[in-house]
């Protein structure tokens, strides 16, 4: 990363995100890696759990990369789990994406080191990484908490894909509506710790939130048009509907439409490559929605 050398820029600069100029504990200078965003950006955070499922992996991703086709830089913190998938997410829609973190810059300390490439891709492809702590600042909890007035503060919004109620995620939504910003919610299962989050803000007035034209219209967006993959062949047809009601392992799925193991193997391996499925990890798999 040494293309992105670590820059300083205080709260007088003209180029200072303004929306933090007027936030509490509002951060007096910002050290930054990238190019900031401008002005007239518009900024929308995606947060949740470290500890995800396959679902909250398959909706932060489509998501988030649905808001960047729309134009929306995506603004996460680069945790494990959902942060990770938002960025992914705008990355694969084509737009910026700006990584909010709790640590100093410097490859030595950014935090977790498993996200250095996904650091290094949110770089390359124009996106900014952020931090009010200086380069060595090491990793700690309590800086993490306060970077989420950032993610909040630089953003129009906020969505919680998956959050338990006890979690870094809600703070970052209590943030949000200290600021007068607007909540999101995706519901999940109510047996699921990671869905009692989501719930509550939905009781407390968060917007419920299913896809990315939910968010747009509270924003005054113009809605993209659905898209739905064409199936190239038969099986790649029943492969397509069996993933239409969500992420789903390949054995599931050979389970599902009855077709011979090496041709979900193929179909699969084809529709990756076109674009129609990806993978999850630990080879699941979702519909690129």
């Amino acid at each position: 990363m040494q293309d992105f050398p670590i820059q300083k820029i205080t709260a007088d600069n003209s180029a200072f995100p303004e929306q933090l100029k007027n936030i509490a504990s509002s951060p007096r200078e910002l050290f930054f890696r990238g190019e900031l965003s401008k002005q007239n950006d518009k900024l929308f955070a995606v947060v949740g759990t470290r500890l995800c499922s396959d679902y909250g992996k398959e909706i932060a991703f489509s998501i988030a990369k649905d808001l960047s086709r729309a134009g929306l830089i995506i603004v996460s913190g680069m945790a494990l789990g959902i942060d990770s998938w938002a960025h992914k997410g705008a990355l694969e829609g084509g737009g910026q994406t700006i990584a909010v973190l709790g640590t100093g810059l410097d490859e030595k300390s950014i935090y977790p080191r498993e996200n250095l490439k996904l650091a290094r891709q949110i770089l390359e492809k124009g996106g900014c990484l952020i931090s009010e702590y200086p380069p060595e600042h090491p990793a700690a909890k309590f800086a993490f908490l306060e970077r989420n007035r950032i993610i909040a503060g630089i953003s129009e919004g906020v969505l919680v894909v998956e959050a338990k109620i006890k979690s870094g995620a809600l703070n970052t939504a209590g943030w949000a509506r200290k600021q007068g910003k607007k909540v999101f919610a995706v519901p999940g299962s109510v047996f699921s710790q990671n869905s009692k989050g989501c719930h509550l803000l939905i009781k407390q007035g968060a917007r419920l939130t299913e896809n990315a034209n939910d968010i747009l219209r509270e924003l005054g967006l113009s809605s993209l048009a659905s898209h739905q993959p064409a199936a190239a062949n038969p099986d790649e047809g029943l492969i397509l509907n069996a993933l239409r009601q969500g992420a789903l392992s390949i054995d599931k799925i050979i389970e599902i439409t009855k077709l011979p193991a090496q041709k979900v193997s193929v179909n699969i391996s084809i529709m990756e490559i076109d674009n129609k499925v990806k993978n999850l990890g630990a080879n699941i798999y979702a519909l690129t929605r």
